[in-house]
C-alpha cells in the first residue's frame, strides 16, 4: 500500500486490522505402534477414549493352553489406556507377524444353497471381516466357510467349536422376497442360538443399489489396501464406494438386483426374489449363523513368557531376528512419515528394546522417521526387563538425536481386568506422564518431577534407585524413574538424547518447537499462493505473533522476535516465489538444580538489605 503524504492540514483516517481470528489448532495426541488383539492391520485408526479402543482392538487374550493357559495384555493396550486417561487422541497402528492371514470371508448364498469360493452364481455378497489376523476365526477350516455350514460344525445349543468373545458370527433373518429386503445380525462368537449375543443389527436391508437401505450403503463397503510405490515405501490405498459404519465387517460382490419394486409395488422380475440371502431356521425361530472361519483358533499361539522375557526372538510373539517379523513394523513407520495424512507429536513403540540388535534396526529407523517429519518426539525403551544402569548407559552411547528419550526401568502395574500385578516397560507409562503434562500445563513444561511426572498407577520400578544410580543415568541421556517414600515412582528426568548441550538437550525445548513449528505451519498454509506482498508479509506476522506472545506469558519463552520483511525476503527471494521468515526464541530453562546456600552469622551481624550477600 502506498505512503500517505500530508501537504495541507486535515483529517486523515487510517485503518490496521489487528482482529485476525486465530484458529485454535486440533488435538494431536500421539501414536503407538504394536500389536493388538484385533483390528485391521497397518491402518492409523485415532481413538479418543480406552473404550473406543477396545472395541476396536479388544484387550485380553489367552496365552498358552490347557493347565497352563493364561491371560495377557498387549503392551499397546497398556500404553494406550494410560495415554487416554488425560490425553485427547490416539493413533493406532497394529502390527502383525509377517506371514498374518488377510481377514475373513464369507459368501452368502442364495436359496441356502451350498458353495465354494469360485461358485459366484450361488453368491448374494460377500461379508468380509474388518479385523485382520486369526482372532475373528469362530471354528475349523470346514466350518460354514461359504453359506449355511455343514454337519459337525454346530455343537448342542449352537456353541462355536472354537468361539471367543472376541469371534463374531453372522445371522440372517426375516427373508421378505415380497420386498426384496432382509435382516442381518452380527453375533458374537461365543454365544449360541438359545442366548444370541446380538453387536450390530440391520434391519430391512436390500440388494437394489437404488434404495436408501442398499447393503453396501448401510453397511459399508470401503477398506485400506496396503501397496509400495516405484521406490519400495509403503502406502495406504481406499477402495470402496461407500464409508464402513460397522464395527466389524463390510461388503463386497454384491449381486445388485436394480429396481427391485417396480412403482406399482410388485416385483419387477419373480426370478430376482432367489438372488436373496437364505435364513436357516433351527429351534424355534433363530437361524443357523454363519461363522467366519479359518484354522484354528489362533488365541493360544501367543508365547506364554510375555513380559519379563523380552528378546529377538520373543516380543509378545514376533521374532524380530526373521527379516519377515521386522517388516511389519517397518510398513507402519514408513506409512506414518506421511505428516499430510497423519498428525501426531509423540511415538511410542512398547515392546520394542533398544539394547536388542533387531529391535535396535527398527528404532533407528523410527527415530529417522520423526526427524524428518519434524513434529514429534518418540519415548524409547533402552533396556529389557533385568537390564542394568550400565546396560542402559551402553545403549545411550549409540544414540544421538534430540527428537527421541530415554525412560528407565521398568515398572510394575496392577491390572484389575487380569487380577494380578505385571511388569511393563518404561514407555507404556511413560505415555500417561505426557498426556498428564499437557493436561494440566503445556507442551513445554517439562514432563518430569512431582507436579506432572507422577506415576500414580506404578506400584514400584524393577530397582529402586539411587542417588548415584541417577547420577550416572543423567549423564548419559537417560532419564531415571525415582522412588522416594512419600512420593511414590516419579519421573526425575527430561533429557533428549542429544550428546550436545544445548537448549535442545531437553524435552521441553524439544516439544516447544514442535509446537512452535505446528502453529506456524497451520498459519503458513492460508498464505500459500497469496502475493509475496509487503502486506501479506504484515499478516503473516500479525498472525504469528498472539501465540508466541501467549508463549511468553505461560512460561515457555523469555522472548522472541518475528522478522519478515526485506531483510529476508530480498528481489532475489521473491524471483524464487519464497517468502521467508525468521522466528528467533529464547526458550525459557526449567530449574533442575536447585542450589540454596544458607550463611550462618553472629548475633550482631545486619542482613543485607538486597538479599544478597
Amino acid at each position: 500500500m502506498a505512503k500517505n503524504t500530508f501537504l495541507s492540514a486535515g483529517v486523515y483516517t487510517r485503518e490496521f486490522d489487528l482482529s485476525f481470528y486465530q484458529k485454535e489448532i486440533p488435538a494431536v495426541g500421539a501414536a503407538v505402534i504394536g500389536q493388538t488383539v484385533r483390528g485391521q492391520a497397518l491402518v492409523p485408526t485415532p481413538v479418543s477414549t480406552y473404550s473406543e479402543y477396545l472395541r476396536w482392538y479388544g484387550d485380553i487374550f489367552s496365552s498358552g493352553s490347557g493347565q497352563f493357559e493364561r491371560e495377557f495384555k498387549y503392551l499397546t493396550t497398556y500404553t494406550v489406556q494410560e495415554y487416554l486417561r488425560w490425553g485427547e487422541i490416539m493413533t493406532v497402528v497394529r502390527v502383525l507377524a509377517g506371514d498374518y492371514r488377510p481377514p475373513y470371508t464369507n459368501i452368502l448364498s442364495k436359496n441356502g444353497a451350498d458353495t465354494n469360493a469360485s461358485g459366484s452364481n450361488d453368491m448374494s455378497f460377500k461379508l468380509i471381516a474388518l479385523s485382520d489376523g486369526e482372532t475373528l476365526n469362530s471354528g475349523r477350516e470346514s466350518a460354514a466357510l461359504y453359506g449355511k455350514g455343514v454337519a459337525g460344525d454346530e455343537v448342542t445349543g449352537g456353541t462355536l467349536v472354537s468361539g471367543s468373545r472376541y469371534n463374531i458370527r453372522w445371522e440372517v433373518a426375516n427373508v421378505d422376497t415380497d420386498r426384496g429386503t432382509f435382516d442381518l445380525y452380527i453375533r458374537r462368537g461365543d454365544d449360541n442360538d438359545f442366548r444370541r449375543v446380538i453387536m450390530e443389527q440391520y434391519s430391512g436391508l436390500t440388494l437394489d443399489a437404488r434404495a436408501g437401505n442398499y447393503i453396501g450403503r448401510v453397511i459399508g463397503d470401503q477398506t485400506y489396501s496396503l501397496y509400495y510405490d516405484s521406490g519400495g515405501t509403503p502406502y495406504l490405498q481406499l477402495t470402496g464406494s461407500y464409508p464402513t459404519r460397522s464395527r466389524y465387517v463390510r461388503v463386497a460382490d454384491v449381486k445388485q438386483t436394480l429396481n427391485y419394486i417396480q412403482d406399482d409395488g410388485t416385483v419387477r422380475d419373480i426370478a430376482m426374489t432367489g438372488s436373496l440371502p437364505a435364513a436357516f431356521n433351527t429351534t424355534g425361530s433363530f437361524s443357523i449363523s454363519g461363522t467366519f472361519a479359518y484354522g484354528s483358533d489362533g488365541l493360544v499361539s501367543h508365547p506364554r513368557a510375555m513380559y519379563g522375557d523380552i528378546w529377538n526372538n520373543n516380543t509378545q510373539g514376533f521374532n524380530l531376528a526373521v527379516d519377515d517379523y521386522q517388516t511389519p513394523y517397518l510398513d507402519a513407520i514408513d506409512i506414518l512419515s506421511n505428516k499430510d495424512q497423519f498428525d501426531f507429536d509423540l511415538l511410542f513403540t512398547p515392546g520394542l528394546i533398544d539394547n536388542l540388535e533387531d529391535h535396535a534396526r527398527v528404532i533407528t529407523r523410527a527415530i529417522s522417521m520423526v526427524e524428518d517429519r519434524g513434529d514429534a518426539f518418540y519415548v524409547i525403551d533402552p533396556t529389557y526387563k533385568g537390564s542394568t544402569v550400565g546396560q542402559a548407559q551402553i545403549a545411550a552411547e549409540s544414540r544421538n538425536s534430540n527428537y527421541a528419550g530415554y525412560y528407565y526401568p521398568w515398572c510394575q502395574v496392577s491390572d484389575p481386568d487380569l487380577g494380578g500385578n505385571f511388569w511393563v516397560p518404561p514407555s507404556a507409562v511413560i505415555s500417561g506422564v505426557f498426556a498428564f503434562n499437557d493436561y494440566v500445563g503445556e507442551k513445554w513444561n517439562a514432563p518430569a518431577g512431582l507436579n506432572r511426572g507422577g506415576l500414580d498407577t506404578v506400584i514400584q520400578t524393577e530397582r529402586i534407585m539411587t542417588k548415584n544410580d541417577r547420577d550416572n543415568l543423567y549423564i548419559k541421556n537417560v532419564n531415571p524413574l525415582a522412588t522416594f517414600p512419600r512420593n511414590g515412582v516419579v519421573v526425575w528426568g527430561q533429557k533428549t538424547l542429544q550428546k550436545k548441550q544445548s537448549a535442545l538437550d531437553r524435552i521441553n525445548v524439544r516439544r516447544l518447537l514442535i509446537a512452535a513449528k505446528r502453529h506456524v505451519a497451520e498459519v503458513a498454509k492460508v498464505l500459500l499462493f497469496e502475493p509475496n506482498t509487503e502486506k501479506i508479509r504484515t499478516d503473516f506476522v500479525n498472525l504469528t505473533t498472539p501465540w508466541f506472545e501467549s508463549c511468553r506469558r505461560k512460561q515457555g519463552l523469555y522472548d522472541f522476535r518475528i522478522i519478515m520483511d526485506e531483510r529476508n525476503n530480498t528481489a532475489d527471494v521473491i524471483d524464487r516465489n519464497e517468502m521467508r521468515a525468521s522466528i528467533y526464541l529464547k526458550p525459557a530453562k526449567t530449574a533442575e538444580f536447585i542450589i540454596a546456600d544458607f550463611m550462618v552469622l553472629p548475633t550482631g551481624a545486619i542482613f543485607p538489605m538486597d538479599n544478597t550477600v
